[in-house]
């Protein structure tokens, strides 16, 4: 559990960089030295690096920048709308496991007083945030409310509404700044008042759940719209006469796009086409995942539904998809298998863009001296054999 190690001879993976026989330095938390395990006597005094605890690393393994949900409603029978400490202390504590060192706290469409009670239980929670061996969160990503019926998929209609901006600026002062990522039907907000307060106040806004034309999505481009929800779910599919969201995610550079890899929502060949339009730069892979996963085929709640698990597949009564059991690292494995990407790339999907989109590479997203120490060792097949959250040993197999 300490915080002030060594690691030697390790192959470090960034977004477009391999290292090998390096060694890293972590104090306090952060990352204060890499370099080559052959210099490290020429870098140090033996009495600097031997007065270190070294933790052996497998010469089989890579390390990789801890990764980073955007998109994450709960795990482990808990749910950001549980709106307990309990439940967000449950997350934290168990993404470590799949890699996972940092994530935002996903709501889900429900009343105005339930959305209210869980940012203001996720504000509390961030603010007393200290380092230590669970995953840090780094804010709250907005789900709804502000989404068009026809493609609400399992967010509860009952509570849809128009995009309202003095309700989100109540949201914001419930959940003290703490939103960081709003998703939201374009068409929801025509004037796109909305989408613009979002912009001037550094949230990212992000389409989805939506039936909008591309005019619609270009228009609310012009005016601050920079993402791109779950692509392909919730949304129309493509179509060569009628080209809406999918489209408009896949061809205007301004949006990123946000992909669940996990072969059930979206179909490996249009997760490569994804891959291919976008490059490795420009998609970050979630989990969307829900209270079910690290538990058993069973029925679970899901905002008042009921979803039924069975293995990878979460599924209201009516047969629409609800959510995900994936994991971060079976994620990163996914998208390796479906386009063929190099690890480079992946890392740059499940970390490093993530990080840049939230404005935080300047302590997340690679493994680089100044940086906090998140990483993951990692196994052939992308199993997660430990994870350090902030320079402390969080997860070990």
């Amino acid at each position: 559990m300490t915080k002030s190690f060594l690691l030697r001879n390790v192959t470090i993976i960034n977004p477009a960089q391999e290292l090998n026989h390096a060694y890293i330095v972590v104090k306090d938390g952060k990352i204060t030295a890499i370099g080559e395990d052959k210099n490290i006597e020429q870098d140090f005094s033996k009495t600097e690096w031997s007065s270190i605890k070294e933790i052996k690393i497998d010469p089989d393994t890579v390390l990789v920048p801890g990764m980073i949900d955007v998109h994450i409603h709960g795990t482990n029978n808990a749910d950001t709308m549980d709106a307990t400490p309990e439940a967000l202390t449950t997350i934290a504590e168990s993404l470590p496991s799949e890699g996972t060192t940092s994530f935002l706290a996903t709501t889900l469409t429900q009343s105005e007083k339930a959305i209210t009670n869980a940012l203001e239980n996720a504000a509390a929670f961030a603010e007393g945030q200290q380092p230590s061996d669970l995953a840090e969160m780094l804010g709250v990503h907005l789900e709804g409310p502000f989404f068009t019926e026809e493609k609400a998929g399992a967010q509860p209609k009952e509570h849809l509404c128009e995009a309202d901006i003095e309700l989100l600026k109540k949201w914001q002062k419930a959940a003290k700044g703490f939103i960081k990522w709003v998703s939201l039907a374009p068409e929801k907000d025509p004037d796109h008042e909305v989408i613009r307060y979002l912009k001037d106040t550094g949230v990212i806004a992000s389409a989805a759940h939506s039936n909008a034309s591309i005019e619609e999505i270009e228009q609310a481009i012009d005016h601050g719209l920079t993402h791109v929800t779950h692509l392909f779910n919730g949304m129309k599919g493509l179509h060569h006469r009628e080209p809406g969201l999918a489209a408009a995610a896949l061809t205007r550079n301004e949006l990123t796009n946000e992909i669940i890899a996990d072969g059930v929502h979206v179909h490996p060949s249009m997760v490569n086409m994804a891959y291919q339009m976008k490059g490795s730069f420009r998609l970050l892979m979630i989990t969307d995942s829900i209270r079910a996963k690290c538990l058993q085929n069973g029925e679970y709640d899901l905002g008042g539904q009921t979803v039924t698990v069975k293995g990878n597949r979460p599924y209201l009564t009516d047969g629409t998809i609800a959510g995900s059991v994936l994991k971060m690292n079976e994620a990163m494995k996914n998208i390796i298998d479906f386009t063929g990407c190099r690890l480079e790339e992946a890392v740059a999907m499940t970390s490093w863009n993530a990080a840049c989109k939230l404005g935080v590479e300047n302590r997340k997203g690679n493994i680089a001296v100044g940086k906090d120490a998140d990483f993951v060792q990692l196994g052939p097949n992308q199993e997660v054999i430990r994870t350090w959250c902030r320079g402390t040993l969080a997860y070990e197999k």
